[in-house]
């Protein structure tokens, strides 16, 4: 790594010789490329294979000449009092090699006096009734949080797509809604859950996970594949062989299992059909995993 003028540049793998680190909104629009398509992958560090599979995915759909950026932020507005706001882990250099890797030009890696100049901001974006289920029952005022991040980070790239996992199915709908809802002129793009080979899905916090509970941890993915194989059977089904696996686990602490409308992420009813979303979180020693399935349900016509 080299520093120099508040930038940060790494060696990468993909034909660049560097990428520069943008700290500052002067910085990250000197870096501009405003006559090419831009789009931008939003992450809080610690990156890992389901962040460069984002970047990938960007990278992909971006024609010739087009611009990739990739936020580096860890947001204090979407952590509660008793989160992992303070241990949640910052690896700046790696994550810029790692972008780099991935095919990214430029990582936008701001600093709280930077997003928030005055302090926690007194006008933010609301999720709505959305933004109190689920997820939001469990963590409140969380996606108020990612929605004012997601905005502010939107005005600052200025991009035409912006990339989102699918892991994360509820921040995912909140976001659509924001942009469809306040007339951002961008795309959202979404892509599929990256996991292990044992079915884990990528999270940041598994780094958290000890190798014993890394291993009940594997549960989470269970429970949603016995889910999914039980969609023919209807929503009750469905539910009762994705508690049954959590439930043979001793090492889990369910928070929510639901399986939801893919809009709306409310409960469907017993005599459901079509597209619903099955979706969990657990404790697993003291971190919180989330993950989801999209299925369908019924015998559809």
């Amino acid at each position: 790594m080299t520093e120099r003028a508040g930038t940060t540049e790494t060696a990468g793998a993909t034909g660049r010789t560097a990428i520069p680190v943008a700290r500052d909104a002067a910085e990250l629009h000197r870096y501009g490329a405003p006559d090419t398509s831009r789009a931008v992958v939003m992450t809080m560090g610690a990156l890992h294979e389901g962040h460069a599979a984002n970047i990938r995915a960007a990278r992909a759909l971006l024609p010739p000449g087009g611009q990739l950026v990739v936020t580096v932020y860890v947001n204090p507005l979407q952590f509660g009092p008793d989160e992992d706001y303070e241990r949640y882990p910052r690896t700046l250099e790696a994550d810029v090699a790692l972008a780099a890797e991935a095919g990214a030009d430029l990582v936008f890696a701001p600093s709280d006096a930077v997003m928030y100049p005055a302090g926690p901001p007194a006008v933010r974006v609301s999720a709505g009734e959305l933004g109190e289920r689920l997820e939001g029952a469990s963590r409140p005022g969380h996606f108020d949080g990612v929605l004012t991040v997601v905005a502010k980070l939107l005005h600052l790239t200025r991009p035409d797509h912006a990339f989102f996992g699918e892991k994360d199915a509820q921040q995912l709908a909140l976001i659509r809604g924001m942009v469809r809802d306040l007339d951002f002129p961008v795309e959202i793009v979404a892509t599929p859950t990256v996991r292990d080979p044992d079915g884990l899905a990528r999270s940041s916090r598994n780094r958290y996970l000890s190798p014993s509970e890394r291993a009940s941890a594997l549960a989470l993915g269970r429970a949603l594949r016995a889910g999914a194989a039980a969609a023919g059977r209807g929503p009750a089904a469905v539910r009762a062989a994705a508690h049954e696996v959590l439930a043979a686990e001793p090492g889990v602490a369910p928070d929510y299992l639901v399986l939801a409308g893919p809009l709306d992420f409310r409960e469907v009813p017993d005599d459901h059909t079509g597209e619903a979303v099955l979706a969990l979180a657990a404790r697993v020693g003291a971190t919180r995993l989330i993950d989801n399935v999209r299925i369908t349900v019924g015998a559809v016509r």
